[in-house]
């Protein structure tokens, strides 16, 4: 006896064949992608060369800076970007232990201003140091300098003829 498919049984046959044909096609559907992502720290830091400055000993009302020139030091101070981001420098002064640091000479008073305009030997101009940031210089690249002068005004008169330290501060903060 021959086996006959009838057409319900065919009908039968054909939706099992797609329905193995789908779940197979299903769990062999899945597949991955990767994401390859990659991150760098931020590194805010600054350096100053030479990092010293020595005006000697000065008159009362006195004054000298490191610029060239008759009375001064020659020993311009260079601010260095050693972080891995653009910076901007900012720079303070600070009262010694004897004398406030101020805006001109006086009495127990001294003065420190900064130049950053690229001819201070020649042509100078100087701001005067606050105990708060001001700003040095902006959008420094990693590894750029700023290059600075300083000048000092000792006080018109003191009590004190020691040596003071008459520190100033360069920050660095991201741009």
């Amino acid at each position: 006896m021959k086996n006959k498919i009838t057409k319900s049984g065919a009908i039968k046959l054909v939706i099992l064949l797609v329905a193995g044909l789908l779940i197979g096609v299903g769990s062999e559907a899945a597949d991955t992608g990767q994401v390859s992502a990659t991150v760098t720290a931020q590194n805010i830091t600054v350096s100053v060369t030479d990092g010293s400055v020595s005006y000697g000993t000065l008159a009362l009302s006195g004054i000298s800076a490191t610029t060239t020139g008759a009375g001064n030091v020659n020993d311009s101070q260079i601010a260095t970007n050693d972080g891995n981001v653009a910076e901007d420098f900012n720079i303070k002064g600070a009262s010694t232990t004897a004398w406030t640091l101020a805006a001109t000479q006086g009495a127990n008073q001294y003065f420190h201003k900064f130049c950053n305009n690229g001819t201070c030997d020649v042509s100078p101009t100087w701001t005067a140091l606050t105990t708060n940031y001001q700003t040095l210089g902006t959008s420094i690249a990693s590894s750029g300098t700023k290059e600075f002068d300083l000048q000092i005004g000792v006080p018109s008169s003191t009590a004190t003829f020691t040596q003071q330290n008459a520190d100033v501060t360069v920050q660095a903060v991201a741009h």
